[in-house]
């Protein structure tokens, strides 16, 4: 099972993809293309006749699946999934290793890894960080967390999908970077969507509206990072220099925010949660203090 041989002289090793969304397509192609035999199994098995005709074996039974390949890859809707899908194949599971990509909580990564080691297969968590059609480009990159051993065994193959970014032993690591991760850009999807509402209902088209707010979305990078090598190291000490920003004055904006969009009948859950972490952090005596502050309410709500 450990692919450490010379590429050159050996045969690619057996991979299973189970689950063909639009990710799981992409990773058999991406497997494919790289030369190893890829064997897939989808509930509607229909999804699979395009991966099918690009070379892939299609396995009737998750069992028959499982048994193709010692490195399985899921890429399903959660871990529940898994769980249905695998119940009745548990006992072809030992020896080999599977590769969970799919979303849900870290606890229930954590979960998973104890059930397959229960069944005597390794186990390792995974966020793809990437849409399909960037799977195995080299913008793609995908956080893994798990047995070192687990990781450098089949480094090789999953390097094809995106740049592996391993983050440590624990198997809820690599869900949690993939849950933060995508709470940064829902967030940041709904904040995008309500602007674009609110210069809607002054009669600006999206069309005209979208480039500039892309724009500002663009810089926020660039602004935390400004004068500053590691942003976060402030943070980790607990400093929040109200030099450039501060709570009162990014407060008193959360406010106008709230007000504008009132004013066009627009929904307010977005920005009334904003200006709660704002105010609560004025209440407790912090409003000289940078902005950074409210993650002190987001830490220890109330």
């Amino acid at each position: 099972m450990n692919e450490q041989e010379n590429p050159t002289t050996r045969q690619k090793s057996a991979v299973t993809v189970i689950g063909l969304g639009p990710m799981g397509q992409a990773m058999t192609r991406t497997l494919l293309t790289a030369g190893h035999p890829v064997t897939v199994w989808n509930r509607t098995a229909s999804r699979a006749a395009g991966v099918v005709a690009d070379g892939a074996a299609l396995a009737a039974t998750p069992r028959e699946a499982v048994e193709a390949g010692d490195l399985v890859i899921l890429s399903l809707t959660d871990y529940q999934a898994m769980y249905d899908i695998l119940d009745g194949a548990t006992d072809s599971l030992a020896g080999r290793t599977l590769v969970n990509l799919s979303s849900d909580t870290p606890d229930r990564s954590r979960e998973a890894a104890t059930w397959t080691a229960g069944h005597g297969a390794a186990f390792l968590t995974g966020g793809v960080m990437v849409p399909a059609p960037m799977v195995g480009t080299e913008a793609a990159h995908v956080y893994y967390s798990g047995p070192d051993e687990t990781m450098e065994s089949h480094l090789e193959t999953l390097t094809l999908l995106g740049t592996p970014r391993h983050l440590g032993q624990d198997p809820g690591l690599a869900q949690m970077m993939y849950q933060a991760q995508l709470a940064l850009f829902l967030t940041t999807l709904s904040g995008l969507m309500h602007a674009t509402a609110m210069l809607g209902a002054a009669g600006m088209k999206a069309q005209e509206a979208l480039p500039e707010l892309l724009s500002s979305a663009d810089s926020i990078g660039d602004i935390m990072r400004a004068g500053e090598e590691n942003p976060g190291a402030a943070l980790d000490a607990g400093e929040h220099p109200g030099d450039l920003s501060t709570v009162t004055m990014m407060g008193a904006t959360s406010d106008h925010i709230v007000e504008t969009s009132a004013s066009l009948s627009l929904d307010l859950a977005l920005p009334l949660a904003v200006q709660a972490h704002y105010r609560r952090a004025i209440k407790d005596g912090h409003g000289s203090d940078n902005w950074t502050r409210i993650i002190d309410s987001i830490r220890e709500p109330r």
